[in-house]
């Protein structure tokens, strides 16, 4: 290749790396910048909105009402350990039970495996509905109770086909040297696959949380008791209430925006603040956990 071809190349590469680096700017912007103007609008008051005909990036007065009504209400408060609950209990359900349904669908000897694979996916492609779904819930006595928002979501069947086919790319041999040192299939699962499947693990577990501690269609559905309604149940029931010149149960009047922008912020925290924990995970492959034993 000669100097001009080679030139060429680089330049077109660079132009490349260019564009992409571009690319990567614009779609961070878009996705910090409506959480920045959330958060400044959470703790600015009203009358400096008004004063900006609008929401402002960089607040010039600052409070903290919004998050003091929305801290105080006491249904806010027993939505958050409605869903704190549903989240880790319904989380720790869901991954149980998707690696017991994952694990065997990944073993090429397990009988019948075809039909089992067969009638997981069938029901990504077909679903029952709403009312024979809440006629199923009903019959078994889950209404009104916090399992209704656990058990109907409790497998998932994309996460699920997420796991089997990391659990196929084991190396076979480790599995067939463990079965010949007399280890069963529940001692090779909890001892070999479990630690060497902790990337794919924290990640769908994280799936799993986020979308219990977003619970909100099947609460609606399925629970009445206003005792046992999530937190975003409680959320979108108080913004649909909450007016700019009517007091809030802290005590003091707060703006509707002021309001909505803590309560916003507020309820999407407690993920915000597990992320960071759970992503150093991901940069884990199998063969690393493999060698570090």
């Amino acid at each position: 290749m000669g100097r001009p071809a080679m030139v060429k190349k680089l330049r077109s590469e660079r132009v490349f790396d260019t564009s992409v680096n571009l690319g990567l700017i614009v779609v961070i912007i878009a996705a910090v910048l409506p959480l920045a103007v959330v958060l400044s609008a959470s703790v600015t008051p009203y009358a400096e909105l008004l004063r900006n005909g609008g929401y402002s990036l960089i607040p010039k007065a600052f409070t903290l009402d919004g998050y003091r009504a929305v801290v105080s209400d006491s249904r806010l408060q027993q939505g958050f350990i409605v869903s704190s609950f549903i989240t880790i209990v319904g989380t720790a359900i869901s991954m149980i039970a998707s690696v017991l349904f994952a694990y065997p669908l990944s073993q090429p000897r397990l009988p019948g495996r075809r039909g089992f694979l067969f009638f997981a996916i069938l029901t990504t492609l077909f679903n029952a509905g709403i009312i024979p779904t809440f006629l199923i819930v009903q019959a078994t006595g889950l209404l009104d109770t916090v399992w209704a928002m656990i058990f109907p979501t409790a497998i998932s069947v994309f996460n699920v086909l997420i796991l089997k086919t990391f659990f196929e790319g084991m190396p076979s041999e480790l599995l067939e040297a463990a079965r010949v040192d007399g280890l069963g299939e529940w001692r090779i699962l909890l001892k070999i696959v479990m630690p060497l499947s902790l990337p794919v693990l924290m990640t769908i577990g994280l799936f799993y949380g986020v979308g219990q501690w977003n619970t909100f269609m099947t609460a609606v559905l399925y629970v009445r008791d206003q005792s046992l309604q999530p937190l975003q149940v409680v959320l979108r029931d108080l913004l649909t209430e909450v007016s700019s010149d009517a007091p809030i149960e802290a005590g003091a009047v707060v703006p509707t925006v002021t309001y909505r922008m803590a309560a916003v912020v507020l309820t999407a925290l407690p993920m915000i603040v597990v992320y960071p924990f759970i992503q150093k995970y991901f940069r884990h492959g199998m063969l690393l956990g493999a060698v570090k034993g």
